[in-house]
């Protein structure tokens, strides 16, 4: 975890990294998923907190919001500053704001 990122009420998954300036609230982090420096949950709504689930190996680039509920699927990607309202299908590139899915990622499989 890099200098000055905060979880609360979290559980992150074995290998996650996550960068500096980030909050994670509220959230389930899948294995080795990378959470990009400035990236938070907006989890509050100033009435209740929702629940963020990302899944495994994603990467979420620098400085996205992820406004809870929202789910992210296993291998999904978000560009830099993407603000993510909705759920991002397994193997999917979300970028913009309001985020929107432009392209089906290529699975690469992994070989012992």
């Amino acid at each position: 975890m890099g200098n000055f990122g905060e979880v609360k009420d979290s559980k992150l998954g074995p290998g996650v990294k996550m960068g500096h300036f980030s909050y994670i609230g509220n959230a389930q982090i899948g294995e080795n998923t990378n959470i990009g420096a400035g990236t938070i949950t907006c989890n509050f709504d100033g009435e209740h907190k929702y629940p963020t689930e990302i899944g495994e190996d994603v990467f979420i680039g620098s400085d996205t919001m992820l406004v809870a509920p929202v789910k992210l699927g296993a291998r999904s990607h978000t560009g830099a500053g993407a603000v993510v309202t909705k759920d991002v299908p397994p193997d999917t590139l979300a970028v913009g704001v309001p985020a929107r899915a432009i392209k089906k990622l290529e699975r690469k499989i992994k070989i012992d």
